[in-house]
């Protein structure tokens, strides 16, 4: 989040606008509306079998006081993942209008067709505007150690040294050796998370999809389920009653922005019975409803 809020204090001013596709996590528009910017929602699309964010909806959104747009691949809360194609045609666009792309792949190595999603890396040019923002919270699991990091332009390595320095002056130094050690000893643990996530996922899909009555993609990263429930288009109430009929928490669509209205988001980062258990509760309070 720090990176988040320094990268937006790099490129948008106050009353300067920054795109945002969604659904997507609530933070990033929270620490726009902080820093004074204003997010531009830009609703991606779901067709029944997959999410898509259309060039033309970002195209119809951008105003003279758009400077930046924000892409969080592989996404939370849908498990989009923007492949090379699109990555290509973000970034024409931003180059088009002149706008800096604030990039999160916090879950970049959490994907599943292959040993990390689709980048900007993988595309772009020296003179590029782009800010990556990551972290060790998510592919390392050190989410207490708040360690994370910015990949920026050179010009502006003196712009984020001073930011830094004006706000917590650095990481600690035990922390930094943490992160170190899960750089250079942390490649198996890593491994197994992903494996683990990977069945889990499978898991909790087999089970929502044998319904027949949900709505969903099967992620391609991240860790997260996003699933339409077309009989229950209020999720937050949906949600409220989950928990009260059979125990199970999760977070409704409409918390993570527009795109997300008819949806809820299950984590499935968690042991496989716990995941076993919970779908098949969901499933069946789906199947007692008439």
């Amino acid at each position: 989040m720090q990176a988040i809020q320094l990268c937006i204090q790099a490129v948008a001013g106050a009353g300067e606008e920054v795109l945002l596709p969604t659904p997507a996590w609530p933070n990033f528009a929270a620490a726009l509306g902080i820093m004074g910017a204003v997010p531009l929602s830009v609703p991606m699309q779901f067709d029944g079998q997959s999410w898509t964010l259309d060039i033309g909806a970002l195209e119809a959104a951008v105003t003279p006081r758009t400077r930046a747009l924000f892409v969080n691949s592989p996404c939370n809360p849908t498990g989009w993942v923007a492949d090379k194609s699109m990555l290509e045609a973000l970034l024409k666009f931003a180059r088009k209008h002149n706008l800096w792309i604030i990039a999160d792949e916090v879950y970049n190595r959490f994907y599943y067709e292959g040993t990390r999603a689709p980048s900007f890396y993988d595309i772009m040019e020296a003179d590029d505007k782009i800010l990556f923002v990551n972290t060790f919270s998510k592919n390392w699991a050190m989410t207490g150690w708040r360690v994370g990091w910015i990949s920026a332009p050179p010009a502006l390595q003196q712009v984020f040294e001073n930011l830094v320095q004006y706000s917590t002056s650095g990481v600690a130094a035990f922390m930094q050796r943490g992160a170190i050690a899960a750089l250079n000893d942390g490649e198996d643990f890593l491994k197994t998370q992903i494996a683990d996530c990977h069945k889990g996922r499978d898991l909790v899909c087999d089970v929502l999809e044998a319904t027949g009555k949900v709505r969903l993609e099967r992620p391609r990263g991240a860790f997260y389920l996003f699933f339409g429930l077309p009989d229950f288009p209020d999720t937050m109430e949906l949600g409220i009653r989950l928990v009260d009929d059979v125990g199970v928490a999760m977070s409704p669509g409409e918390a993570f922005g527009p795109g997300g209205a008819g949806f809820m988001r299950l984590c499935f980062a968690r042991s496989h019975d716990n995941l076993l258990d919970a779908a098949n509760r969901i499933a069946g309070w789906l199947g007692s409803q008439s």
